[in-house]
């Protein structure tokens, strides 16, 4: 787990042309905004104000970039996207927001692989479902996809197996895991699943061509 400890702010963007051009491996992490997103990186890169945890839902409203290397190296980017579905946003901000994150799934080039943070107990959303179609073209052509079931200790072992199945059927191919911050269930794990993936996978090269995140969008948002 101590490559996840190296974790440090790259830069935050409002838009997707404002994010830094680079040729690692980049891996988004997205979910409701009461999911529990920014206590799950937190958690795993043992830093507590690494990510925004606010206390009022739908808060962070950028992506935030942070890299991930020893000696100064980064190996690899972690991107946390802004929570979706809470209802006290402006909607208009709210479709803003559902718009950037689809196109940011859809076009980021070097996205490596997508996590997903879902409270077990509400289960999969519309807007998740909507989320997983948008990143499903991804994934089928190898875009790595996780699931962490957060707060898994408000369950009992026999919901969190049934949450596990349930879970399981939603993905379209992804993995699912239980977690839960507070009692550190699932945390190796999903520290396990993220580094072997990283050091599975070539870096993607970067040939200085407009990156696609630039051009007109086309696609759908999580509406």
């Amino acid at each position: 787990m101590g490559w996840l400890h190296t974790a440090r702010f790259l830069t935050t963007a409002a838009q997707l042309n404002q994010l830094p051009q680079h040729d690692v491996p980049e891996i988004a992490f997205v979910g409701r905004s009461n999911a529990g997103k920014s206590t799950a990186i937190n958690t795993l890169t043992q830093q507590n104000q690494l990510a925004f945890a606010s206390k009022k839902p739908g808060r962070t409203q950028h992506i935030n970039l942070f890299s991930l290397g020893r000696q100064g190296q980064t190996d690899a980017v972690l991107a946390d996207l802004p929570g979706y579905g809470y209802a006290a946003v402006p909607l208009a901000d709210k479709r803003r927001w559902q718009q950037v994150m689809a196109n940011y799934l859809v076009s980021r080039e070097n996205l490596a692989a997508v996590v997903m943070l879902c409270d077990p107990r509400h289960g999969l959303k519309e807007l998740d479902e909507a989320l997983l179609e948008v990143i499903r073209p991804r994934v089928e052509e190898g875009l790595k996809f996780l699931i962490l079931l957060t707060k898994a200790d408000k369950l009992t072992r026999a919901e969190q197996t049934k949450a596990l199945s349930i879970a399981r059927l939603q993905a379209g191919g992804g993995e699912v895991k239980l977690f839960s911050a507070l009692k550190r269930q699932g945390v190796e794990d999903a520290a396990v699943w993220l580094r072997t993936l990283v050091a599975d996978l070539p870096a993607p090269g970067g040939d200085g061509e407009e990156s696609a995140q630039d051009s007109e969008p086309g696609q759908e948002g999580l509406d």
